[in-house]
This record gives structure tokens, C-alpha cells and sequence, in this order.
């Protein structure tokens, strides 16, 4: 008699043989790819819990895309005083400091995107450095009698402007940054980079800066068009 539990025996006849019980099956391991020997070792997974969560990681504000971008913004001071001491030195030492300072703003941007340290700190401060250093170089080339103050007054308002609307319309959507915003932004340094050099023909820096003033206009332009578009999207949605 069988206990319960217990399968079943069975008894060869003569002649026969019992047949031998089959393997129990193996589970297959997963083979796991050695990582190849390039001297870089490979991100590890998220961490999970027993649940099977996944565990997301923070980002720091103190991260190296927000240390550029407040170096960024502490190093007009000093462009501004280079900017207005006499010498041609001081000159190309200003012109080194802003050219730097422009080179972080898009290096600080690469990173945070690159290695995922976006943080609300970096949102903020990125296009508060960006035109602290654009409006400083303005108004102290204005001052110095080099631009003239109505260029500096209307580069001001556009970008005072575009912030402003971008605030009004937050509740609706965001406004993203635009390509012809990146192409205005490289016009401006180039122009006033051109005004800092000692020695370039005044026809040259016309010509930059008033191609870089129809761009700030025009992408201010858009600027309104999207944000009115926008609103007008958001009015829609809520009344369906």
C-alpha cells in the first residue's frame, strides 16, 4: 500500500524491465557576458527591494554641472573689472574671462545632460549666469561709449521679456528652448566679443551685432507666438 504522497510503484513483469525514474529538469542559469577589458567599469542596475522596486537615485545640487554654472556667475565681477581697466592686456584678459565664462554655459549643459544631473537649482540659476554675464558685458560696453545704449536696452528687454513670459504661462506649459534661441545666443557672444578685441574695424562689429539684434528680436517674437499658442492649447483642453 502506498502512503499518501508517495507515487505509485511499479512492479515489472517477467521479462520486463522497470524503467528508470526520469531526471528532474534543470533549471537553465543564464549566462551573464563577461564585460569586455576597456579599463571602464560598466553602470550597475538600480538598485531593487524585495518588492521588486526600483530605487531612484538623487542628484545632488552640488553636482559639477551647478558648480560651472555658479562659477559662471561669479566670474562677471571679475570680467566687468578687467573690462574697464585701461591697457590692451587688461582688454585681452577680459575678452579670455568672457570667452571662458560662455564656454562653461554650454559645457555645464552638456553634463547635466549627458550624466543626468538636471536639478531644479540648474534650471533656475543657468539662465540667471547666462544673463548676468550677456547683460554685464552690455552695459559696460554701453558705458564705455562702445555699444550704443539703445542695442543695450532692447537685447535687455527681450531677454527680461522672454523670462517674464515664460512665468505667465508655467501654469499652462512649459516653453522649451528653441534653436534659434541656441543660434542667438552664439551671435551675441560673437558680437561682443568682437567689441572687446582692440582694433576691429567698426564695419565687422556692426555687422555682427546687427545680425545678432534681428535674431534676439525675431526668436522674441516667437517667443510670444508660442506662448500665446500655448494658452490657447491649455484653454482648449480644460473646456473639453
Amino acid at each position: 500500500m502506498t502512503e499518501r504522497g508517495e507515487p505509485p510503484v511499479d512492479v515489472a513483469g517477467p521479462g520486463e524491465m522497470t524503467p528508470e525514474p526520469a531526471a528532474p529538469p534543470v533549471a537553465a542559469v543564464p549566462v551573464v557576458p563577461a564585460a569586455p577589458d576597456d579599463g571602464l567599469t560598466a553602470p550597475e542596475p538600480p538598485s531593487a527591494d524585495v518588492a521588486g522596486e526600483v530605487t531612484v537615485r538623487r542628484v545632488s545640487t552640488w553636482n559639477i554641472a551647478n558648480v560651472l554654472t555658479i562659477a559662471r556667475l561669479a566670474i562677471v565681477p571679475v570680467f566687468t573689472v578687467f573690462l574697464f581697466v585701461d591697457g590692451e592686456g587688461w582688454r585681452l584678459a577680459a575678452l579670455g574671462v568672457f570667452l571662458l565664462a560662455s564656454l562653461t554655459d554650454q559645457l555645464d549643459g552638456w553634463l547635466a545632460r549627458k550624466y543626468a544631473l538636471i536639478t531644479d537649482f540648474g534650471k533656475i540659476a543657468d539662465p540667471i549666469a547666462d544673463k548676468a554675464l550677456i547683460g554685464a558685458a552690455l552695459l559696460s560696453l554701453s558705458y564705455l561709449g562702445e555699444i550704443p545704449w539703445w542695442v543695450t536696452l532692447v537685447i535687455i528687454a527681450r531677454e527680461a521679456g522672454v523670462t517674464l513670459l515664460r512665468f505667465l504661462v508655467i501654469r499652462h506649459g512649459v516653453i522649451p528652448a528653441s534653436y534659434g534661441g541656441k543660434v542667438k545666443t552664439v551671435l551675441q557672444i560673437v558680437a561682443i566679443a568682437l567689441y572687446i578685441v582692440p582694433g576691429v574695424p567698426d564695419l565687422i562689429r556692426w555687422a555682427a551685432m546687427g545680425l545678432a539684434l534681428v535674431v534676439t528680436v525675431g526668436t522674441g517674437a516667437d517667443y510670444v507666438v508660442r506662448a500665446v499658442r500655448l494658452r490657447q492649447v491649455a484653454r482648449s483642453a480644460r473646456a473639453s
